[in-house]
């Protein structure tokens, strides 16, 4: 590398240059949180926040990418891609943020320090809660399409994947996926109206609204919104006057270029408790199922949590618990926070013992598995000779009889 330009201000400059070849809403997706990880021997290789981001460079504009290095720098070769998941972290000085390349657009706005969440006035329903957000939702194989996505819609709401239907199991992310966006779409454009509401309560205000014989009211509440967020679709099941009037809300938004965002159950193709031509719109965009994580993403959440709550727990019982539920992430983070509330009143720690004995309230005995592998001692007894005994047999997989008997 040459002295005259560090690598930094190099990849501010083909950001600079790049940004007028991309599309808004790719570049925000995609180059966010980008930087230069190291240049050698003509190897110039970048940083990227997560897998899709790597992905989508790699296939679309590496080439390109290549040639516009070229042109500041002609020492460079080759570009790789790195994933580095600290760049997506707040205080990661090496993150370049690309919004600023936008600094004169009143739309694309660098997300302030605290959260700023606006709410229409009148509805309660509408309220979002502010610890959702993109940045602590963590990221696993069970839901990286879908958290991508989700980041594309908030960069660029209206114009990335419209509608964006989000489908799965009880308790897995959506909910916090659907706020998320909603708090990140009101972080960079403090002036939009975004809504959030679950099906029942938007049925609920309909026939309010028509025993007051206030409909107009009410289709100008949700009309006139820039982002609609729908959570639990599949509820407008045999609600033939909701879901008539949802047909004609989502009509006037998306003919407007306003945000619609969906999540359900199950994918639209299987609601068959909603009418056809109501499907068909939902299968108009982008559609994202998020599955139940496995074992590592489980385990990060776990982590996450105990960051968020500022707790530290020995790590023994965070894996166990990793290991022993697979229902959903909310029945995760409950034993979590059983296991919690449970030392914190014994005062104590929580211990593998301690969650087994959660878990056998939540299931059979039988289920729980690894009991095993773990050599721990009750927190709440003194440790006896006995005690150490089962222990030490344990770990050396002999019989409590060899270790007492006259043998050795």
């Amino acid at each position: 590398m040459t002295t005259a330009i560090s690598e930094r201000d190099l990849w501010l400059q083909v950001l600079e240059k790049v940004q007028g070849e991309v599309k808004r809403p790719h570049f925000l997706t995609w180059f966010q949180n980008t930087a230069v990880l190291s240049f050698k021997e003509g190897l110039l290789v970048i940083g990227v926040p997560n897998v899709y981001a790597k992905d989508w460079l790699e296939q679309k504009l590496n080439g390109s990418l290549v040639d516009a290095i070229r042109t500041i720098n002609p020492a460079v070769n080759e570009v790789q891609f790195e994933v580095d998941p600290k760049l997506s972290l707040p205080d990661d000085m090496r993150a370049i943020d690309v919004t600023k390349f936008f600094k004169d657009d009143k739309k694309v706005r660098k997300l302030p320090n605290k959260q700023e969440v606006k709410l229409v006035e009148g509805v309660a329903s509408k309220c979002l809660n502010p610890k959702y957000r993109l940045a602590n939702f963590v990221v696993g194989q069970n839901n990286r399409l879908a958290h991508a996505a989700c980041t594309a819609v908030a960069n660029s709401p209206g114009s990335m994947y419209n509608p964006l239907f989000i489908y799965g199991g009880v308790g897995l992310g959506k909910t916090h996926l659907l706020q998320a966006i909603g708090n990140e779409i009101l972080s960079r454009n403090p002036d939009k109206v975004v809504v959030y509401i679950t099906s029942e309560r938007f049925t609920n205000e309909i026939i309010e609204a028509i025993g007051k014989r206030n409909s107009k009211a009410f289709k100008d509440r949700y009309r006139k919104v820039d982002c609609l967020i729908i959570d639990d679709i599949q509820f407008l099941a045999n609600k033939e006057m909701t879901q008539e009037e949802f047909f004609h809300t989502f009509n006037e938004l998306y003919d407007n270029n306003k945000q619609i965002i969906i999540s359900s159950d199950r994918a639209p193709k299987e609601l068959s408790v909603l009418k056809d031509r109501l499907v068909s719109r939902f299968e108009m965009g982008m559609i994202v199922d998020v599955a139940f994580p496995d074992y590592e993403t489980r385990l990060a959440i776990l982590h996450s949590k105990c960051m968020e709550y500022e707790i530290l727990i020995d790590p023994d019982v965070l894996e166990f618990i990793a290991m022993n539920v697979h229902s959903s992430v909310r029945e995760l983070e409950g034993v979590l926070m059983q296991a919690i509330a449970q030392a914190q009143l014994e005062q104590s720690t929580p211990t593998v013992r301690s969650v087994a004995s959660i878990l056998k309230k939540l299931r059979k005995a039988d289920a729980i598995q690894g009991m095993d592998s773990y050599q721990e001692m009750p927190s709440n007894k003194p440790t006896s000779s006995d005690d150490v005994v089962e222990i030490v047999a344990r770990h050396f997989k002999v019989s409590q009889e060899d270790i007492l008997g006259e043998s050795r």
